[in-house]
């Protein structure tokens, strides 16, 4: 069952390893964020193979600490790890390990200071942390996580989220579910506005097309709760910075390549005013619902028909089935370059349950539980949960619940094979086709200086010009994160 955050174990369990400081830019960037809690440095160098062995008399339990499951309750996330737990118990009776599920309170960035905090102090036993996948370069390059095995990351795994797992060429983590933005849009509106074909499906790609079609709407006699084309996530939070780098990604030939292998900025003022351009085009006032959305509130305002577009992630797709069927809702890809999303399972640097815990993420990562995650509805990490009409496995216990007549609840569209129904052709492209987010322990300087400097785009203090924005933010980041030479 999902557990409270974890306190001490009653047993010694830690083994102390030899540690060298954090560069001094990351351990000041990690201390604001968690809160100036102690214990900043960590493993380094050569150290960092080393894996510390239980002793007999340590605790069985395994303590994973992860994000809110989208699916609910008692969701997918839960039902694998206690699984997982049947398993043991079968196999190795009182000796058996027990993995405990710890949610995380609050937005991605307070988890983040959460787990940092945690783990810099000791002050929680955290065994396996479930990372959004651009923290893995802070925590491997930290020493809060420790290199896993070669083998958990095989070639079934998509190559752009398997990209997310490594650090300096080593596996720090695991895929354990992915994530992409979408564009979802409403055909009956397109149908409203007397547009021929309502199929948008390779027709929109770019966002000059989707600018098109939002006109051709806007100039149409539309429901009276419609407001404006289309609405995403601008708020001043990480959503603010997905969308930017979507723009980022987007323009030119290959789009901004704003770090390089060591997660230093090498960017420039020419790459930001292209993407800032991007972003202001596909922004305006004309176009969007608001700049205040987050990812309940643009969802909210799409299910309530504000809107006839809504840039969102997969898990929309189920919660939106529920209320639209079918002549009512379609997704395709992104305009242009979409984000990859997700979160990656890690080991954590001082869990005394090593081996267990990385056999845990083997369990939680494999086929059979990236199927069962597919059908709840989270983005899947493995091609196989996608194209392997032979993999079977069982159904979500809790993903759709009876009305009482006996009849379920869910409404999401499937395949024979019970995969929402977008997902083969959908889905998968987008995830193939996914811009990474800047891949540096200094992640959160970065989007911090996004989120700050282009505050001016959406209202948020004086106007300025994209030269200037694309100056001020090309700045900031130089402050703030190492440059190549």
């Amino acid at each position: 069952m999902t557990s409270a955050l974890p306190g001490p174990r009653t047993s010694p369990r830690r083994r102390s390893l030899a540690r060298t400081p954090w560069p001094a830019a990351i351990l000041a960037l990690s201390l604001l964020a968690a809160g100036c809690t102690g214990g900043g440095d960590g493993a380094g160098g050569a150290e960092r193979s080393v894996v510390p062995k239980p002793g007999k008399d340590e605790s069985r339990d395994i303590f994973v600490a992860s994000g809110r499951d989208v699916t609910g309750k008692g969701g997918v996330r839960q039902q694998l790890i206690d699984d997982w737990n049947a398993e043991q118990r079968a196999a190795n009776g009182a000796r058996a390990y027990r993995a405990h599920l710890v949610e995380l309170s609050g937005s991605a960035d307070q988890q983040r200071s959460q787990l940092l905090g945690a783990l810099q102090s000791g002050g929680a036993d955290y065994d396996v942390v479930n990372l959004d996948v651009t923290w893995v370069p802070e925590f491997a390059e930290a020493g809060l996580v420790r290199p896993l095995s070669e083998d958990l990351l095989d070639d079934d795994v998509i190559d752009s989220v398997a990209r997310t797992a490594r650090w300096h060429g080593d596996v720090y983590s695991v895929p354990f579910n992915s994530d992409v933005g979408l564009l979802y849009y409403r055909p009956d509106y397109l149908e409203t506005a007397d547009l021929e074909d309502t199929d948008l499906r390779g027709k929109v790609k770019d966002w000059s097309d989707l600018e098109e079609v939002i006109n051709d709407v806007n100039r149409a006699e539309m429901p009276p709760q419609y407001k404006a084309g289309w609405t995403t996530q601008l708020k001043d939070y990480e959503g603010r910075t997905v969308n930017a780098v979507e723009a980022f990604a987007s323009s030119g030939d290959e789009g901004a390549a704003l770090t390089d292998d060591q997660g230093r900025y090498t960017g420039n003022k020419g790459q930001l005013l292209s993407g800032i351009s991007d972003l202001r085009a596909r922004t305006a006032q004309a176009l969007t619902l608001t700049y205040k959305a987050d990812e309940a509130g643009s969802l909210a305002d799409f299910a309530a028909g504000k809107t006839a577009f809504l840039r969102h992630w997969p898990y929309a797709y189920g919660a939106l089935s529920q209320t639209f069927g079918k002549d009512q809702l379609q997704v395709i890809p992104l305009p242009g370059k979409a984000v990859l999303g997700g979160q990656n399972l890690a080991v954590t640097r001082d869990s005394p349950h090593f081996r267990a815990a990385q056999d845990l993420i083997r369990v939680l990562t494999d086929k059979n539980s990236q199927c069962r995650l597919l059908r709840a509805g989270f983005a899947a990490t493995r091609t196989s949960a996608y194209e392997d009409d032979k993999l079977s496995c069982p159904e979500d216990r809790t993903a759709a619940p009876s009305t009482g007549s006996g009849e379920s609840a869910d409404r999401m569209p499937r395949d024979e094979q019970g995969r929402p129904l977008y997902a083969s052709d959908t889905l998968l492209d987008a995830l193939r086709g996914a811009a990474l987010r800047p891949r540096t322990p200094y992640y959160g300087a970065f989007t911090q200086a996004v989120r700050t400097e282009l505050a001016p785009l959406f209202g948020e203090g004086p106007s300025k010009s994209n030269e200037k924005l694309a100056e001020d933010l090309d700045t900031a980041l130089r402050r703030a994160m190492p440059t190549a030479g």
